[in-house]
């Protein structure tokens, strides 16, 4: 199946050890150590050292910055991530994206920029100009 193997960069790189639940909403900044699924709501930016991936019924309003970014939910901000950015078909992004490499599903939502470059320093969060 061809979404199976889209999906095989995410989780790899470290284990899911944070979830932000169901009706759970968090104001405030949220950084953390490997990869974070939020099916809640955060008002406030997120950091991970891996993957970010957004359920369904998730939502950020903040920006996002991971490795790895997987999204079937909603973010009202930037993403930035060293790697792939992977929007399904119920994502919903109104902000911009910076990302190595980017997949959009049909019917996914995408209102703003993307800046792709290939990164020398993962995780760097830094472009060299």
């Amino acid at each position: 199946m061809k979404k199976a193997q889209s999906n095989s960069d995410f989780g790899r790189g470290g284990e899911l050890n944070t979830i932000i639940g169901k009706g759970t909403s968090i104001n405030g900044n949220a950084q953390v150590q490997n990869s974070l699924r939020v099916d809640g709501k955060i008002v406030g930016n997120v950091y991970a050292t891996e993957t970010v991936i957004i359920g369904k019924e998730g939502g950020i309003e903040g920006e996002v910055h991971a490795k790895h970014v997987l999204l079937a939910g909603r973010v009202k901000g930037n993403i930035i991530t060293s790697g792939k950015v992977l929007l399904e078909n119920t994502a919903s992004v109104t902000g911009d994206i910076h990302a190595a490499r980017l997949v959009v599903d049909e019917g996914a939502v995408f209102d703003g920029q993307c800046t792709m470059k290939l990164n020398k320093t993962p995780g760097s969060g830094k472009s060299s100009s």
